[in-house]
């Protein structure tokens, strides 16, 4: 990305209509004015602007807030995030943009890169920025989105969904887990999870949206499966079997497994493959050890292994990877994730994948 490379702030732009949720507004700046690189510089210049003259701009709460920038600031933006509101109006009813919402939007230059949390997805397709492409939003409003955009292609499961220069997040706080790996895509592992730490949130959450859905309470003596979860990364080197995780929590393995998926969303093999990729790339950031090392102490057994896992999961190969996001790489941090959905004139750069584990293959001994 133009920023990253130079040495300006990468500047994000976020999209304040009426009717914002504040926590939403917030998390952009939260997140991207926490991250800094190693010499304590800031890495992200963080504005917000309305579709309208600066002015106030009205909230879901009993308060505005007063935003110092028009539309025109969209067209300084190096990455536009558009956060949910209440008040969507023909976006939400008919799927198309009002007069000034699109007056507002035409601002915003080829290459730049779109990113919406919750409902905000509403606009970048009723923009017609999503055909073609996958994208989420919150469980409760999938149905609807699939329905009044047939062409996009609508998961209403994971967290997020990066397409590479067009990103969406499920709702809420799904907005801090897609603005975490929008930094970790550009900086790196390490300044991600610095934020995160300071944010007091995990720099990656396990799962996507289906165990949030409501269902019954379960009986609170019911046992868990966090003892085998905490076992198992423990020991993440080693070949870890279905039936020694279930065997942690006394549970048989059909047991064990449904309580799994029902508590995070995913299979244990799913989780197994999430967390050994996470610490392939904390190795590959932070070690000077072999690739053949790190594929072992990952748990992968061969780098060949480790190889496949992360072309699927991340689309590099790990040689490229730690080439990228080596301490002190002056490259362009984003530039090592292939080229993104071409569909939109948008084009920007990025590894696609989507915000839950279990999007890659089980490595051996899981």
């Amino acid at each position: 990305m133009r920023s990253i490379q130079g040495l300006r702030p990468h500047r994000v732009v976020v999209l304040a209509r009426d009717g914002l949720l504040p926590f939403e507004l917030g998390i952009p700046h939260r997140i991207f004015g926490r991250s800094r690189d190693a010499t304590g510089r800031h890495l992200y210049e963080v504005v917000t602007c309305s579709i309208r003259p600066p002015g106030p701009v009205r909230t879901d709460a009993d308060f505005a807030i007063q935003v110092e920038h028009g539309p025109e600031a969209l067209a300084t933006a190096d990455t536009v995030i558009v956060p949910a509101s209440y008040k969507l109006g023909p976006v939400f009813k008919e799927g198309v943009l009002s007069d000034e919402l699109a007056a507002a939007l035409a601002h915003i230059r080829p290459g730049t890169r779109l990113a919406s949390i919750c409902t905000g997805v509403y606009v970048l397709a009723a923009a017609g920025l999503l055909d073609g492409r996958p994208a989420t939003t919150h469980w409760s409003n999938a149905e609807r989105l699939q329905r009044l955009f047939p062409r996009i292609e609508v998961d209403p499961d994971v967290l997020f969904i990066d397409d590479g220069d067009v990103l969406t997040s499920a709702g809420v706080a799904a907005g801090i887990d897609l603005c975490l790996h929008m930094v970790r895509r550009d900086h790196g592992a390490a300044v991600a999870n610095e934020v995160a730490r300071h944010t007091v949130v995990p720099p990656y959450r396990d799962g996507g949206q289906a165990q949030y859905i409501e269902r019954p309470v379960p009986d609170p003596q019911a046992a868990t499966t966090t003892t085998a979860r905490a076992w198992a990364l423990g020991r993440l080197h080693e070949p870890i079997q279905l039936r020694d995780m279930a065997a942690r929590e006394s549970m048989s393995v059909r047991t064990f497994t449904r309580r799994f998926r029902a508590e995070t969303g995913v299979s244990p093999g799913q989780w197994l493959t999430q967390q050994r990729v996470e610490r392939a790339r904390h190795l590959l950031e932070s070690s000077d050890l072999s690739i053949d090392q790190v594929a072992h102490d990952a748990g992968f057994g061969t780098a060949q292994s480790m190889r496949q896992h992360l072309q699927a999961a991340l689309g590099v190969t790990p040689t490229a990877y730690r080439r990228t996001f080596r301490a002190g790489s002056g490259h362009d941090r984003a530039a090592h994730s292939g080229t993104g959905h071409g569909g939109t004139g948008h084009g920007g750069t990025g590894h696609g994948g989507t915000g839950r584990a279990g999007t890659s293959p089980v490595s051996s001994g899981s």
